[in-house]
């Protein structure tokens, strides 16, 4: 998000990669080494695959002695001890939490949260050591992008590449970086927490250049499973409504595709209460059990924000967080017509932006031509220049700065630069917005 594309910012082989699946129970991190292809997750217990952090702290009474995680649970029972949940909404809320009768900002203690769960990368590299880092988080709107940003500018990280993607993005490219033949046809990810069913289904066009990746994102709150504590024949019959239920929706997801694989995500799927649905599961299907997929898919995305792999030069991803269409003008360069590429489809809303400078025709008209890569036809969205904008002057420069303020809305910005000694700048500025629904 911070990253400046200056020579000396450039990641060298070796650089430690960091990506870190920040999330409202748990959060996990995941690292790899620049230019090694193979991706690990850290563990809170050493040589376990216990990845869960839970995103929780404590602070005791009287005194700034404060925990995190695991030992956050452990002591949030005790008397004397404040327990700060729900991090995350806590910090997209924004509202001042009292503890202890004092005031604390949300995002500064998700800040802590951060700083203290990232010693768990002491063994591979500090903090002030890691190279480049990716936050994935469930939904990336404008609020989480202003949460993110600030907490990530405190956490001491010396480094300027420093990004932001969703859950469904981070599961792209995590398929993007598996054997092909798992994702041939479509994908499945299924992510159950006890609570909520969350599904992922990814498709490609491969009758668009680039390939255009679509993933449909559906939550359901009708599977529910009964704690160890109930009686057996109310788990078992619980169980079975459960598994009913999960089948249904794989049926309707599968129905009239062909799916590669499917990944089973969370806590949710450990114990054996989906018999009938993984079995159905299974019918001419790769499928996959974890809970670190979204930690290893923001690594991946971080390896291909920096360097693109093959999958990655020829696919898109078109995601709700996505630039979805191609922006660019026609102009006169050097006597001849051709397309000047402003903003490319496929970028994330919050990190695209395009400068230049250009000479407009009498009529003080720009038009961007917008090329959707979703199968909508091309069309041309005229900003027109308010009468008298840059006064009597025959001949103008202007300087046109693009950037969004949301995956639909591009901002515009139109500086009056003059034209020399002739006609000097009156230095106004017009700004606008283009709406690309």
């Amino acid at each position: 998000m911070f990253a400046d594309r200056k020579e000396k910012d450039k990641l060298h082989k070796g650089s430690i990669l960091v990506g870190y699946d920040l999330g409202e129970r748990y959060s996990q991190i995941s690292y790899c080494v620049y230019g090694q292809e193979d991706v690990e997750t850290a563990a809170t217990v050493v040589g376990t695959e216990q990845y869960n952090i839970p995103t929780m702290l404590c602070k005791r009474k009287g005194v700034n002695q404060w925990f995190y995680g695991k030992d956050a649970v452990k002591n949030a029972e005790e008397e004397g001890v404040y327990p700060v949940d729900g991090l995350l909404s806590l910090a997209r809320k924004g509202e001042e939490i009292r503890l202890d009768e004092e005031s604390y900002d949300p995002v500064a203690l998700l800040t802590l949260f951060l700083k203290r769960s990232m010693t768990l990368m002491n063994f591979i590299a500090p903090i002030g050591k890691i190279d480049a880092i990716m936050f994935t988080v469930e939904e990336l709107d404008d609020r989480m992008v202003e949460v993110l940003l600030r907490a990530s500018a405190n956490l001491g990280l010396k480094t300027p590449h420093v990004y932001f993607q969703s859950h469904t993005e981070s599961f792209y490219y995590f398929m993007l970086h598996q054997p092909k033949d798992l994702w041939n046809y479509q994908v499945i990810a299924c992510e159950y927490d006890r609570t909520r069913l969350k599904t992922y289904r990814m498709e490609c066009n491969k009758h668009t250049t680039p390939i255009v990746v679509l993933i449909d994102e559906q939550e359901y709150d009708t599977i529910v499973i009964p704690e160890d504590t109930e009686e057996e024949t109310i788990r078992q019959d619980a169980y079975r409504v459960a598994d009913e239920r999960f089948l249904g929706i794989l049926r309707k997801m599968c129905e009239g595709r062909i799916v590669s694989s499917a990944y089973l995500l969370g806590d949710g799927f450990r114990e054996e209460w989906n018999k009938e649905s993984l079995q159905f599961l299974c019918r001419n299907r790769r499928v996959f059990r974890g809970n670190n997929l979204f930690s290893k898919g923001a690594c991946y995305g971080l390896q291909e924000k920096l360097e693109p792999g093959e999958e990655g030069k020829t696919h898109v991803f078109l995601g709700k967080d996505k630039l979805k269409s191609n922006i660019g003008m026609n102009v006169l360069k050097q006597g001849k017509e051709s397309y000047y590429a402003l903003l490319d489809a496929g970028e994330n809303w919050y990190e695209v932006s395009k400068e230049c400078d250009l000479i407009l025709a009498d009529d003080r008209e720009l038009d961007l031509v917008v090329t959707p890569l979703n199968g909508k036809d091309i069309e041309t969205k005229t900003v027109r220049l308010p009468e008298g904008f840059s006064g009597e002057a025959p001949y103008t420069r202007y300087h046109l700065k693009l950037d969004m303020s949301a995956p639909e809305k591009i901002r515009v910005a139109v500086t009056d630069l003059g034209f020399g000694d002739f006609f000097p700048s009156e230095h106004r500025t017009w700004e606008g917005t283009i709406d690309l629904s």
